[in-house]
């Protein structure tokens, strides 16, 4: 008898424990999510039962904390360049550019954003839809909302864009993947930039950055043009800092351009292109290069590119990726027409 009760005391044991953790893993019973379940029912019209059931199916990832805490932008330019500016993935720029020259061309018409920088975004962040992600989005963003103090705010507005999102697209909120951070698609939109900035390219009654190049095109090009991209201006250029130049500026971290070029130019910057008007405004853009520090004119594109990742490694490795792009992309033309 005293056996049977053994049994049966481990078996009720084992049930109580995977009650536990299944009462554990349902993140609708958390106060934190119960309130901005609540907070969304209110505001937004939102189901309360559907969006507890959402959220018992969404699962907390440790992964994704670790993840966010070592950023490859915290990384030297000598190292963070070589991620990106390989000829693998200029090889694959090119293809993805002869494979797409009609919506690339006509993204550039209408936005006056250049075909080889809209290239070099997408990849930049996934290898030209490659790597577009594999962790739910739910999960990421419910994640960092409610299990990441630091940047926990930024991220419940995310999560509260996704949920808008997913509603005003008519798609299931547990079906989307995408990165650590939420973001998605071929260009890797977050859920407040898809909302603003997604665009039905092609017509089809569908903002499909996923699986769509025509969407993921248009909406990167109009992304740009969105935060002030200026059709036919130049981005960056390498410059040379002199013995007597101001050491303030050789720190300077500040994307935004404040500098006159020819405050610049005064303050001990050489080989400025001299074609840029003396007038025009620009940041000092200070990189760590393999053969010593680096620094560049970041004029308003340059600018541009920092508000898709607000980075100067990240719009230095856009630019220069999307250089190498368009250079083989040339080559591969002349020889074609020849």
């Amino acid at each position: 008898m005293f056996k049977y009760i053994k049994i049966f005391t481990a078996i009720l044991s084992v049930n109580l424990l995977i009650n536990a953790t299944a009462v554990a893993d349902d993140l609708s019973k958390r106060k934190d999510i119960q309130l901005f379940i609540n907070e969304m029912t209110e505001k937004h019209g939102f189901d309360k039962a559907n969006l507890e059931t959402i959220f018992s199916k969404t699962r907390m990832q440790p992964s994704i904390i670790k993840a966010i805490s070592r950023p490859a932008e915290r990384k030297p330019w000598h190292a963070y360049r070589p991620i990106f500016i390989t000829q693998s993935r200029i090889d694959l720029g090119v293809e993805f550019w002869n494979e797409h020259e009609e919506l690339l061309k006509q993204a550039e018409n209408k936005y006056g954003v250049p075909a080889e920088i809209i290239v070099g975004i997408i990849g930049v962040e996934t290898r030209y839809g490659r790597n577009t992600g594999s962790y739910r989005v739910i999960d990421s963003l419910s994640t960092l909302a409610f299990d990441y103090p630091p940047r926990s705010k930024f991220f419940r507005s995310e999560l509260k864009h996704y949920l808008l999102m997913t509603r005003e697209e008519k798609v299931d909120p547990l079906s989307l993947k995408g990165s650590y951070a939420g973001a998605m698609g071929q260009p890797q939109f977050i859920s407040s930039s898809f909302r603003s900035y997604a665009i039905d390219f092609d017509g089809d009654g569908k903002r499909d950055i996923w699986k769509n190049p025509a969407d993921a095109i248009g909406s990167v090009a109009n992304y740009f043009v969105r935060h002030g991209w200026k059709r036919g201006e130049k981005i960056t250029q390498k410059m040379t800092a002199s013995k007597n130049v101001e050491k303030a500026l050789l720190k300077e971290k500040n994307l935004k351009p404040t500098h006159t070029v020819s405050s610049l130019r005064q303050k001990g910057f050489t080989d400025i292109d001299k074609n840029i008007d003396a007038n025009t405004l620009a940041a000092v853009i200070n990189l760590e290069g393999a053969q010593g520090n680096e620094h560049w004119l970041g004029l308003k594109n340059f600018y541009v590119i920092t508000r898709y990742n607000h980075s100067a490694l990240y719009a230095m490795a856009v630019y220069q990726l999307s250089e190498k792009i368009h250079q083989r992309h040339a080559e591969s033309k002349k020889y074609n027409d020849a």
